[in-house]
């Protein structure tokens, strides 16, 4: 932890104008993520991740291509997924895209795997809710016996068996890959067993609840005879000049993002109340002015000993303009102020 990474990620949330307060097309908002992942870049942040999606509320289904199109316009910044379904892809297919990426990128492309929170893309694809455990067990095992880049002979139940298939293009440094993990220790081992990196996604309660799963993947990794593997948080947030000016702007588009999704899944409705724990310390929201949310973060990555916070900057239909300041001040002010903190605590 001696030398954290700070990245961004978006879910390609559809957004509104800042002028006329209307909904922007899904074509505008996905131009506008890769203005944002250029303004990322040039803040100086590590990675840019983009989330993979079928339903209304977010405009990015292929987020290879809009990493395409951010690479071509970016120089330094590493770009990848938050997260690729890889329940619902085919691995083979899923290593050929983000190869490509990676050689467009000139080595700058992650890709985050996980069995995404929404499941859209099962019987979009044709694929089975009940095979969702095996599903995603089998697709990940696959997919890191093609991290190595060799031959691969593999059978299971479902897709068709490999036998010595070849895949290509190569990449010329390997490819950096992820599992994303909401907190369950059996999701935790499996990272470990197959020798990914682990991502967590605290989206909501106190980030020190999740200690126990940072030293479990460790402890796994050493039990099956991996090396050391990086671990990352992920959480919702939004930086303004202010608090209040953070916490207003917020509110109302995360107010309506978590009712929407929530009348499906039986959550209570959102409330200020509620808003305002997950912006305290207790919560695993990081909204507020660069000071606050740089101590919260510090806070976090002290706490779970990680190696990259990846702030979730959109969350629901905030402006562009608001998201690109958001994206400003993160790389411009927070990440140089936790770096501070940090700095200091080692001392």
């Amino acid at each position: 932890m001696a030398h954290p990474q700070f990245g961004l990620d978006t879910f390609g949330d559809v957004t509104i104008d800042g002028a006329t307060g209307e909904r922007v097309s899904d074509a505008q908002a996905i131009r506008d993520t890769v203005d944002q992942a250029v303004l990322a870049d040039e803040v100086g942040l590590d990675f840019f991740g983009v989330g993979e999606h079928h339903r209304a509320e977010f405009a990015i289904s292929s987020p290879e291509i809009v990493l395409a199109a951010a690479a071509a316009r970016t120089e330094r910044i590493h770009l990848g997924t938050a997260v690729t379904v890889l329940s619902s892809d085919d691995p083979v297919r899923v290593f050929e895209r983000f190869s490509t990426l990676d050689a467009v990128s000139r080595g700058r492309a992650e890709v985050i795997l996980g069995r995404g929170s929404f499941i859209e893309s099962f019987p979009l694809f044709g694929y089975d809710l009940r095979d969702y455990e095996v599903l995603f067990e089998e697709k990940l095992e696959l997919f890191a016996q093609l991290l190595d880049e060799k031959p691969v002979t593999w059978q299971g139940t479902t897709r068709a068996a490999l036998s010595e298939a070849d895949v290509f293009p190569k990449t010329e440094n390997g490819l950096t890959a992820w599992v994303g993990v909401g907190g369950s220790p059996e999701s935790v081992v499996r990272t470990a067993k197959y020798g990914y990196g682990l991502m967590l996604a605290i989206i909501g309660g106190s980030a020190a609840r999740f200690r126990p799963f940072v030293d479990l993947f460790h402890h796994s990794l050493a039990e099956f005879g991996h090396d050391r593997r990086p671990v990352g948080i992920h959480s919702p947030g939004h930086v303004a000049d202010t608090d209040e000016q953070a916490w207003e702007e917020l509110y109302p588009a995360m107010e309506a993002n978590r009712n929407a999704i929530g009348a499906e899944r039986g959550w209570p409705p959102y409330s200020r109340l509620q808003f305002q724990h997950d912006v305290g310390p207790e919560g695993a929201v990081y909204a507020g002015s660069p000071e606050r949310v740089a101590q919260k973060i510090a806070a976090t990555l002290q706490t779970l000993g990680a190696d990259r916070f990846d702030l979730k900057f959109s969350n629901g239909t905030l402006s562009h303009d608001r998201l690109m300041r958001s994206v400003e001040l993160y790389g411009t002010q927070v990440v140089p102020r936790v770096r501070e903190i940090l700095a200091g605590a080692a001392a």
